[in-house]
C-alpha cells in the first residue's frame, strides 16, 4: 500500500493532485462533525420529554461538546504533529462514532454529558483539526477556494439531515437515529487512511542529488577507462566515503529535526507574544462574542417556528433553508474577498452587522415565510463569517501570516468558552420568558458587541504600528547620539582617519 497511501513528494506545493482527495476527506469530516452537531435541534423536544429536563439542561450536552471540540484544538494539533495526521483522525472517527452511538442508550441527560459532550466532542477535535491542517499543506494559492468548497459539507449535511431526521425519528425514535448517525460517523475511520502526508522537496535539492549521481557515474566511467584495479578501489572508496559522510550528515539532520518536532509545535502553541498584541485581543473578543450566535439558532429555530404557528414537518425545513444560504455565502465570500481593495476585515465587519440584524429579526418574525427569509439571510451571512473569521487571522491587520500558526490555537481556545455558555444561556432565557425568540435576541446582542470589537481591530493595529515606528526612530536617534558622545582622536592624526573608516 506504500505507493498508494505513502507520503506524496512534490517539488513545490502541488495545488491539487492528491490534495483533492484530502479535500474530499475534509468534506466528509465536515458532514460528520459540524453538520451533525448543528442538526441536533431536531431532537431537542424529544430529549426534554424523555429525560424530563428543561431547555437549559438539555442544551448543556451540546455546549459541552462544542467546548471540548474547540478547547482541545491545540492538543489535536500537537498529536497530529507528533504521531501523524492519519492515526489521529482515525482515532477521532472512532471516538465520535462511539460517543454518538452510546448517547442513544443513555438513561439520563447527565450520561449524555459524558457520551456526547466529552467523548464525541474529543472525537470531533481529533478528526477536524488535523484534516484541515493537512489540506493547507496541499494548497496555497487556491487554499481559500478549496477550503470554502470542502467546508460546505456542513451545509449539505444540515440541508439533508433536518427533514430526514424529522421523518426518521417518527418511525424509529430519536435513540436509533443517533445510532445511525454514529454508524455514519464511523466512515471517518476509513477516510483517515487517505490522509497521505506531503513532502515538499525544492528543485535545488533534487538537482544537488542528481549532481552527486552524475559525479559518481563520471568516477565509474574513468575507472573503466583506466582499467587499473588500484585506482578503481581508491576511487570507489572515495565515493563510498563521500556518500557515507553525506548519509551520516543527513541522518544527523533528520535526528535533530525529529527531536525538535515534538517541541516546536508546543512552542508555537504556548507562544504568548500574540497575547501582547492588542489587535489580536480585540479580534479574539470578537470571536468570543460572535460564537454565541454560531450554534444556538440552529438548535432553537425548529421550536421557534413551531411556537409561531408553523407545522412540525414544515419547521424542520428552516434548517434546510439555512443550509442553502450557508452554501451560497461560503461560495461567494471567497470571490468577494479576492476582488475587494479595502481591508478584508471591513468586509467581515459588514457581514457581522448583517448577521446581527438577521438574528434580531428572528425574535420579531411571524409566520412561515417571514421565518424562511430570516433563515435564508442568517444562513448566507453565517456561511460568510464562519468560513472567513479564522483565515483572516493571517491578515496584517490582525497578526499576519508568520504568527498565524501560534495564534489559531489561542483564538479557538478563547472561542470555546462562548460555545460552552451560548446554548445554555439561551435555554435559561427561554425557560424564564417562555419565548424562543429570547434566545435569538441574546445571539443578536452578542453579535452586536462582537462587531464593536471587530471595528476596533484596524485602528488598534495602526496605533501599534505607529508606536513601534516611533520607538524604532527614538532608538536610532539614541544610537546616533551615543556615537557622537564618543571621545575621538585629534583630526590630523592617523587615528582620526581610522575612526572615520
Amino acid at each position: 500500500m506504500e505507493p498508494c497511501l505513502g507520503a506524496k513528494v512534490y517539488g513545490a506545493v502541488p495545488e491539487g493532485r492528491w490534495g483533492w482527495v484530502v479535500a474530499l476527506v475534509f468534506f466528509v469530516v465536515e458532514v460528520c462533525t459540524y453538520g451533525t452537531l448543528k442538526s441536533l435541534g431536531v431532537f431537542l423536544h424529544d430529549l426534554m420529554q424523555d429525560f424530563g429536563e428543561s431547555n437549559s439542561r438539555v442544551s448543556w450536552a451540546i455546549s459541552i461538546c462544542i467546548f471540548i471540540f474547540s478547547f482541545t484544538a491545540p492538543l489535536a494539533t500537537l498529536l497530529s504533529t507528533r504521531f501523524g495526521h492519519r492515526p489521529v483522525v482515525m482515532m477521532g472517527g472512532f471516538l465520535m462514532s462511539l460517543g454518538t452511538i452510546s448517547s442513544g442508550f443513555t438513561n439520563s441527560i447527565h450520561d449524555m454529558y459524558i457520551t456526547f459532550g466529552v467523548i464525541t466532542g474529543l472525537g470531533y477535535s481529533l478528526a477536524f483539526l488535523p484534516t484541515v491542517t493537512l489540506l493547507a499543506q496541499y494548497f496555497s494559492r487556491r487554499l481559500a477556494l478549496v477550503t470554502s468548497l470542502a467546508s460546505s459539507g456542513e451545509s449539505f449535511a444540515l440541508f439533508a439531515f433536518g427533514p430526514a431526521l424529522t421523518v426518521l425519528k417518527e418511525h424509529i425514535g430519536w435513540r436509533y437515529c443517533l445510532v445511525l448517525l454514529g454508524a455514519l460517523q464511523a466512515c471517518v475511520i476509513g477516510c483517515g487512511l487517505l490522509l497521505c502526508p506531503v513532502k515538499i522537496e525544492p528543485e535545488s535539492e533534487q538537482e544537488s542529488s542528481m549532481t552527486e549521481k552524475e559525479l559518481e557515474a563520471v568516477y565509474n566511467l574513468e575507472d573503466d577507462q583506466t582499467e587499473t584495479n588500484t585506482s578503481i578501489s581508491s576511487e570507489d572508496s572515495g565515493v563510498t566515503s563521500l556518500s557515507s559522510s553525506l548519509g551520516e550528515q543527513q541522518e544527523k539532520a533528520d535526528a535533530e529535526l525529529q527531536t525538535k518536532a515534538g517541541a516546536e509545535p508546543m512552542l508555537k502553541l504556548v507562544d504568548r507574544s500574540v497575547l501582547c498584541d492588542r489587535a489580536f485581543i480585540c479580534y479574539s473578543l470578537f470571536g468570543l462574542l460572535s460564537t454565541v450566535g454560531f450554534f444556538a439558532p440552529q438548535l432553537y429555530v425548529i421550536e421557534l417556528s413551531k411556537s409561531r404557528g408553523v407545522e412540525g414537518h414544515m419547521a424542520s425545513y428552516m434548517l434546510s433553508v439555512m443550509a442553502v444560504g450557508d452554501i451560497v455565502g461560503r461560495l461567494t465570500i471567497g470571490l468577494i474577498l479576492s476582488r475587494v481593495r479595502c481591508r478584508k476585515t471591513l468586509v467581515l465587519l459588514a457581514c457581522v452587522v448583517a448577521l446581527c440584524l438577521a438574528l434580531g429579526a428572528f425574535s420579531l418574525a411571524q409566520g412561515f415565510w417571514a421565518l424562511v427569509v430570516c433563515s435564508a439571510v442568517y444562513g448566507y451571512f453565517m456561511g460568510a463569517v464562519g468560513s472567513t473569521h479564522i483565515p483572516l487571522l493571517a491578515e496584517e491587520d490582525v497578526v499576519g501570516l508568520q504568527r498565524m500558526a501560534s495564534a489559531v490555537g489561542v483564538y479557538v481556545c478563547i472561542q470555546s468558552f462562548a460555545g460552552l455558555a451560548g446554548p445554555p444561556l439561551g435555554g435559561i432565557l427561554v425557560d424564564k420568558m417562555k419565548n424562543y425568540g429570547a434566545a435569538f435576541a441574546l445571539c443578536a446582542v452578542g453579535m452586536g458587541l462582537s462587531a464593536v470589537f471587530l471595528a476596533l481591530v484596524g485602528p488598534v493595529k495602526s496605533c501599534s504600528r505607529h508606536a513601534a515606528l516611533r520607538n524604532e526612530h527614538e532608538d536610532r536617534e539614541g544610537e546616533r547620539l551615543d556615537f557622537l558622545d564618543v571621545d575621538l582622536p585629534p583630526e590630523d592624526s592617523p587615528e582620526w582617519r581610522h575612526a572615520l573608516v
